[in-house]
């Protein structure tokens, strides 16, 4: 078969696959037959000249080439999907479908009364929310907007600096009713920290400022900061959170507000090429003032 006859509904069985582990588990997530799969499969191994994938115990293991070639299928998903988002658009108003990068914390506590105003006000704009701590990949077009806590470095983004957002350390009261308050730094090798499974960039960048707190052993290690947060909020230990988002629940009580203060940058990052497209212009800008006014909410904020 002539590899270049191949469409992008091979690989994005192909896709599937890597990511299910199984044909059957690609057929269901796709809404496609199994034998649709298999013949997919078929295709692109006789393009390819050699197996992708090898049958164990757990299913299906790429091979080799198969993960050479996931990065580029993925580069063809987003793209695709960039390109349904801009067909849905239309030139002349904010309709059709804007795509969000956001943490999950901020995705889950900040932005759904933002975004819900949004559509209030321009009820033919989607919203695709993409929650992940991971900063996604604006250039090659896996969100058309991004709200991150780390300073974008590339040429071709548009960016807007949101300012610092206050953390603090918290415990729920339940939890210092039963295991005592810390005294000092020192006094948290004694209790269950919450924190950290790996240091991503903005964890990296707030240490560079608090370098001690790089030495705390966790009792509970996630990668999500809302993970994180339910746990504290759940009296499960102490652990570092948005001052703001504490002062929702009463029961929650800072620690050591006069020795630790740290501050989230935040910037809201879009591809400069979507700047005059209306969906993802007033998309930006209704961000940009929601974001804003959530940050002159809380204490001890600045510039």
């Amino acid at each position: 078969m002539d590899r270049f006859a191949l469409d992008w509904g091979h690989y994005r069985t192909f896709l599937a696959i890597l990511n299910e582990g199984s044909q059957s588990g690609a057929a269901r997530a796709l809404g496609l037959t199994q034998p649709t799969v298999g013949r997919h499969l078929d295709a692109l191994e006789q393009a390819s000249g050699k197996p992708l994938f090898l049958r164990s115990h757990q299913g299906l293991a790429p091979t080799e080439t198969a993960l050479a070639m996931r990065a580029y299928a993925e580069t063809m998903a987003s793209s695709a999907a960039a390109l349904a988002r801009a067909a849905s658009g239309d030139a002349a108003s904010p309709e059709g479908t804007v795509r969000i990068s956001a943490s999950e914390v901020v995705g889950l506590e900040v932005l759904p009364p933002i975004l819900a105003d949004l559509q209030d006000r321009h009820p033919r704009l989607a919203i695709e929310l993409s929650l992940s701590d991971a900063v996604e990949d604006l250039l090659g077009q896996q969100a058309d907007i991004a709200v991150r806590m780390v300073e974008p470095t590339q040429g071709a983004l548009l960016s807007r600096r949101i300012g610092g957002v206050p953390l603090g350390m918290f415990a729920h009261r339940r939890y210092l009713e039963r295991h005592g308050t810390p005294k000092t730094l020192e006094d948290l090798s004694s209790h269950r920290a919450i924190g950290f499974d790996r240091q991503l960039a903005y964890i990296r960048d707030m240490l560079k400022t608090r370098p001690e707190l790089a030495d705390l052993r966790f009792a509970v290690r996630t990668d999500s900061n809302a993970a994180q947060l339910a746990m504290i909020r759940a009296g499960g230990g102490i652990g570092i959170c948005q001052v703001g988002l504490a002062a929702r629940d009463k029961d929650l009580v800072r620690l050591f507000a006069d020795r630790i203060e740290l501050e989230l940058m935040t910037w809201l990052v879009m591809h400069e090429d979507l700047k005059t497209v209306p969906r993802c212009r007033v998309t930006f800008d209704a961000l940009a003032e929601g974001l804003i006014a959530y940050r002159a909410t809380l204490p001890g904020s600045t510039g």
